[in-house]
């Protein structure tokens, strides 16, 4: 098998990104830094941090979550020794630039790639680039095809950036993205070495099952109470996606427990990037609009013999994964870091945060072809979205103006309209909406789209028309 594109960074060479991350910080007040000098002998070594992230896997279609079928034993058993959100939620239901927002907790209007096929403004903080200023060794494995850096502009975020393309997933056809099986084998190549070692290291593992199409998975049918491919529908096959990503992350989990000196200082962090609508208001897929199938994601922290297993109920975005994992290394990072900091939450010294609201955005699905990256990104904005006191509000931009309220707990599948008649927004969208729409045209350091012709293939075949 051929080796995978890697992109990778030498010596004391730092990229833009880290730099402008080293600016940025300032030490925790009142909490000891754990991001020592790697070679201090007089000191533990700081832990190590795995993100995990599923691609396309909705809160709701994990037994942990309260689904019916056994679709994550490994997973349920990874949650069930940390802390468990159950109301998190992605800014906006597409891979890159959720997971831009993820890395970087930058709303995708702030970080520039709010579309698949547009890149990253560069020389951002992350927290990769972040812990790479403070001895991390960094490292992502990827299987997207639109996480590619020429598409998405993240491996300068990373002293090793992966690209696992290494075979074709679905039955030949259509796309070159690798199994989580062969992200795996990535992941353990390049994690071997490093096991036991004082540096720490921050590795991000992103599997692309469940991503549609979705391929049946023979092998764990049966335990889904599944038969023959030919008498399931399309959410059995998605079913049966999960599982075989749950499989994966199985082993992923099974090789740092195999590892002791590993397993007890490493941080795991799992989530996914976005949700899936399987026919809600009658949309298959994701991205197009701000519905709770689309929205709600998992979201983990586990940190052995640190933090006792719990439940949060409060509102959680993937842009809190950034400074919640510095809060718990004890670093901070100033308000240029959009997400809240649940490290005292998860600690037990603070209560969730009171009165909070998350703010979302959704965009047209990909830029298939070169143009100017500004009109491209003011022209894709569909819809933007606040959530308060347990109540959404959602105002449509494009294609029929509509605005929508729904009371989530007295209507969790938001087909009772709080808003109906009225067409106006309150003034907190409103004002969500005049941020969202200047940032898309103003935003400076646009790089320019560079959508070859295999990408926009790709991207045609991964269900991304624009």
């Amino acid at each position: 098998m051929p080796s995978p594109p890697r992109r990778t960074r030498a010596g004391l060479h730092r990229t833009a990104a880290a730099v402008a991350a080293a600016l940025l910080l300032v030490p925790a007040p009142g909490v000891p830094a754990p991001a020592r000098r790697p070679g201090d002998p007089s000191a533990d070594p700081p832990p190590n941090v795995l993100l995990l992230t599923i691609d396309t896997l909705r809160a709701d279609r994990m037994s942990s979550y309260g689904y019916g079928r056994p679709t994550t034993p490994h997973l349920d058993r990874l949650l069930a020794r940390g802390v468990r959100f159950t109301q998190a939620r992605t800014p906006e239901p597409l891979t890159n630039p959720a997971l831009a927002s993820l890395l970087t907790s930058l709303h995708p209007h702030e970080h520039g790639a709010t579309r698949n096929g547009l890149r990253m403004r560069p020389g951002l903080p992350s927290l990769p680039a972040i812990l790479d200023v403070h001895g991390y060794q960094t490292a992502a494995f990827v299987a997207n095809w639109t996480l590619k850096d020429r598409l998405s502009g993240m491996a300068e975020h990373f002293q090793d950036y992966r690209e696992v393309f290494t075979r074709k997933r679905w039955l030949g056809l259509m796309s070159d993205e690798a199994t989580a099986r062969d992200v795996n084998a990535e992941a353990f190549a390049w994690l071997e070495p490093r096991a036991g070692r004082r540096r720490p290291f921050f590795a991000w593992v992103h599997y692309v099952e469940p991503h549609a199409p979705y391929r049946y998975q023979q092998e764990h049918a049966g335990r889904l109470g599944l038969g023959r491919e030919r008498d399931t529908t399309r959410s059995d096959r998605y079913d049966t996606e999960i599982a075989f990503a749950d499989a994966a992350a199985g082993e992923l989990l099974d090789w740092i427990e195999a590892r002791p000196e590993v397993a007890r200082r490493t941080v795991v962090i799992f989530a996914s990037d976005h949700g899936e609508s399987l026919g809600e208001h009658d949309y298959w897929g994701h991205g197009r609009n701000l519905y709770e199938p689309n929205l709600r994601v998992p979201l983990g922290v586990v940190w052995p013999g640190r933090l006792r297993p719990a439940t949060i109920d409060a509102p959680a975005t993937l842009l809190d994964v950034a400074p919640t994992v510095l809060g718990l290394l004890g670093l901070e990072v100033t308000a240029s870091l959009r997400g809240h900091d649940w490290s005292g939450v998860l600690a037990g010294d603070a209560p969730p945060p009171a009165d909070r609201r998350t703010h979302y955005q959704a965009h047209k699905g990909a830029v298939l072809q070169a143009q100017d990256s500004r009109v491209a990104r003011r022209a894709g904005l569909l819809e933007i979205g606040i959530l308060e006191d347990g109540k959404k509000e959602v105002l449509r931009i494009q294609n029929g103006r509509e605005h929508r309220l729904h009371d989530l707990a007295a209507d969790p599948t938001e087909v009772h309209d709080l808003a109906a008649g009225n067409d106006e927004p309150s003034d907190p969208l409103g004002a969500w909406r005049d941020e969202v729409e200047h940032g898309l045209a103003t935003a400076p350091d646009l790089p320019p789209v560079e959508v070859d012709e295999e990408s926009a293939a790709k991207l045609k075949a991964l269900g991304y028309t624009g």
